[in-house]
């Protein structure tokens, strides 16, 4: 079997670092998803670019499918082994690999995670900005082309990213743009990779751009007496250039979740939770506008604290959202799902979401970084009843085609994965079917990640 020499050729140079283990399998099948797990045939732990060429030969010349896998925090299913084959565990290449303080940039291997790495940045005054909440690995926040709640400011990874080594499914390497601030040089390969989720090649190396830390950091939370108002506020403060870092929106039935499952005793009504970056000035005056223009929309209670405790604290919670959400129904899974509108559209799409949700049986708190127009619901679902999960998704296929008719997109930084597949050709057109040509062009026999993303064949 194609399985079984493929094993063996791979244990000759990758040793203990190969499983077939019935547990590990199951482990690497699944990950946040509302997808029943889809287990691979076999786990990897390449170290660096050069084994991941071999493997990834190994299974061209098998015709086995390679899926990549990181922190296994993705909710589309992006990492699920729907046709089996080999599951490319990235945990181990973990190492930066050369950091440039005077050029502001930083290479690191793709299975590094974006917590380890402002970790080991510390000392030189840096960060990466990109947050999406999860402490992903940095292969996989490229490959979902992730943002996150500093969006606002600093970009997604598609303002972040300068260039990639990555492996091409016949087990070639090639690297992607430079350490120069900008290239006229030919295709930009490195946007084709951002969001390609493993279809068009394996990330193994990431060259990142790095911002200094700001002199003076403010967070800030106050509450409102509508979701209206909120999303009223944020607005008019996107609209009037105020130079927010973060702008996060919960809703009444979020800011209830966080004081169950995190002590916290918030009003239980929409909050929007803000941080703002600069020099001490700077900060004083944004803050100082953020307070009378969420006044204007009826907002109370607004609270800042500069100090790093408070701070982490604050966006401790915001991080952990889904779990709290979650113990809203104990026993309940998820289904989550976001979508991006244009800033002028987002107080109609949130309003409209909501309206929807309250008009169906199932429990969707909404929360999101709506300094972008980037906004998620979490559907909470009994997973004994079929009819809910029905439900979910009607609900969250709503929301995508309500973001398309105002102007925006399926996704704002899950991805698509297998989940919102269906919904491609509406967004794109035949736009999508170009994706699927370059996808048959550099995978002929379709390897990569196979089920995602791109038409299926």
């Amino acid at each position: 079997m194609a399985i079984d020499t493929a094993f063996t050729e791979l244990s000759s140079f990758l040793g203990d670092r190969i499983s077939r283990s019935k547990p590990v399998l199951e482990q690497h099948g699944g990950s946040e998803t509302y997808f029943a797990p889809a287990p691979p045939d076999i786990v990897v732990w390449p170290l660096n670019t050069s084994e991941v060429s071999q493997i990834v030969r190994i299974c061209n010349q098998a015709k086995l499918p390679v899926i990549p896998f990181g922190a296994g925090t993705s909710l589309e299913g992006h990492t699920s082994a729907t046709r089996g084959g080999v599951c490319l565990d990235m945990t181990r290449m973990n190492k930066i690999l050369r950091q440039d303080p005077g050029d502001m940039i930083v290479e690191a291997q793709a299975g590094l995670t974006r917590e380890e790495l402002n970790h080991d940045l510390r000392d030189l005054g840096m960060f990466f900005p990109v947050d999406p909440g999860a402490n992903a690995t940095l292969g996989g926040m490229a490959a979902t082309r992730a943002s996150g709640t500093t969006t606002v400011r600093y970009g997604s990874m598609r303002q972040n990213v300068l260039g990639m080594t990555v492996v091409l499914a016949d087990g070639r390497i090639i690297r992607t743009g430079s350490r120069a601030a900008k290239s006229s040089s030919g295709y930009d390969l490195t946007a084709l990779f951002l969001g390609s989720e493993g279809t068009l090649g394996v990330i193994t190396e990431l060259t990142l751009r790095l911002h200094g830390v700001p002199e003076e950091i403010r967070a800030g939370i106050c509450a409102f007496p509508d979701m209206a108002s909120a999303v009223g506020a944020v607005q008019q403060v996107i609209q009037m250039g105020i130079p927010m870092a973060r702008i996060e929106f919960v809703d009444d039935a979020t800011a209830c979740a966080f004081n169950g499952y995190a002590g916290t005793e918030m009003e239980e009504c929409p909050h929007l939770l803000v941080e703002f970056h600069g020099s001490p000035t700077v900060v004083d005056e944004a803050s100082l506008i953020f307070d009378e223009i969420s006044k204007d929309f009826g907002a109370t209670g607004y609270e800042h604290a500069s100090n790093t405790e408070d701070r982490n604290a604050l966006w401790k919670i915001r991080h952990h959202a889904f779990y709290a959400v979650q113990s809203l129904r104990p026993g309940a899974h998820a289904l989550v799902t976001d979508i991006c509108v244009p800033i002028s559209q987002l107080a109609r799409a949130v309003e409209d979401t909501r309206a929807e949700i309250e008009a169906s049986s199932l429990p969707g708190p909404i929360l999101g970084h709506v300094g972008d127009g980037n906004f998620h619901a979490i559907l909470l679902i009994d997973p004994a009843d079929p009819n809910e999960m029905e439900q979910a998704k009607s609900l969250a296929e709503g929301m995508s085609r309500r973001a398309l008719a105002l102007g925006g997109t399926i996704t704002g930084e899950h991805g698509v994965g297998m989940g919102k597949l269906h919904l491609m050709e509406e967004e794109h057109g035949d736009g999508w079917a170009i994706m699927g040509d370059i996808k048959a062009t550099l995978d002929p026999d379709n390897i990569l990640n196979p089920g995602k993303l791109v038409p299926q064949a």
